[in-house]
């Protein structure tokens, strides 16, 4: 083959890009990189510095105000096992890197949902850069990661966010653009403004698909704690991996249990947001 057609030289051109970007926006990196590392710092300590049986509790109470009796119950006896196996400390870490990864993704993420709804070509362009996200394996996002951010947690972070925002860009999109046609016409026909119409009415009829696409976020978000934990992101995945490199399965089955039951308290709790049934389903 490569007698017949030279070989395309595409990781020396990968190679070559990465060299260029991490040059020119070491700016832009240097700024995300301490934004970001005071932000895990701070939620981290003041996390770990409210007492175990407190937070938890608190943890228990949100879910029964958000979702219901049964799920807040399985919340802290969930996280209580978690206190009693002696992962406290990396259960927080994992939480924070989740939810500040989830946060940067939705945050970033709705937005193009929205202008993806809204935009016939901008959703055209971007749903094949989607497909690629997807399809990508996860271990291919820590190889720019590194160069970028160095060994830590922002490039934890950084990863996890390219990793997990598909689904809230595909989602949002994909709610906005599922609302009945008619009843968009009427909203015009009676003079209802372009941000009226997104605000009053699209956003809040397309909400429980946008909570979808941000419950996926956050799952995805989890599937990268063990695999970022390669690039010194710690948590639970650290647990899993130290466990990996010195043979011991029961430390490594132990916060890897840890990971689902963290898993299973914020898909339940976060599939009653947005949920305009979920006060009268609760018991």
């Amino acid at each position: 083959m490569n007698n017949i057609i030279p070989q395309i030289p595409l990781a020396e051109w990968v190679d070559s890009l990465l060299k260029w970007m991490t040059t020119t926006f070491s700016w832009l990196t240097r700024a995300f990189s301490a934004v970001v590392g005071t932000g895990i710092d701070w939620i981290s300590e003041a996390l770990l510095f409210i007492p175990p049986i407190i937070l938890i509790l608190a943890i228990g109470g949100l879910a029964w105000f958000i979702s219901t009796r049964k799920i807040a119950i399985g919340s802290v006896i969930g996280l209580l096992f978690i206190w009693n196996l002696g992962l406290w400390e990396p259960t927080v870490s994992t939480i924070t890197l989740v939810l500040l990864s989830t946060g940067i993704a939705v945050l970033v993420g709705v937005p193009l949902g929205i202008v993806a709804a809204l935009n016939e070509t901008f959703f055209k362009i971007v749903k094949p850069i989607l497909d690629f996200m997807q399809t990508m394996p996860a271990f291919v996002y820590l190889i720019p990661a590194i160069p970028f951010f160095g060994l830590g947690g922002v490039s934890a972070i950084f990863a996890t966010v390219i990793f997990s925002i598909p689904p809230a860009i595909r989602l949002t999109a994909l709610g906005i653009k599922q609302i009945d046609k008619e009843l968009i016409e009427a909203c015009v026909s009676f003079g209802t403004t372009t941000r009226q119409k997104l605000f009053k009415v699209q956003m809040p009829l397309a909400m429980p698909t946008i909570m979808a696409g941000v419950n996926q976020t956050i799952m995805l978000s989890l599937s990268m704690t063990v695999i970022a934990s390669m690039i010194g992101a710690g948590g639970l995945g650290g647990e899993v991996w130290r466990a990996i490199q010195r043979l011991r399965p029961g430390q490594g089955f132990a916060a890897g249990l840890g990971v689902v039951i963290v898993a299973i308290i914020l898909d339940r709790i976060t599939q009653h947001i947005g949920d305009p049934g979920a006060k009268s389903k609760k018991k």
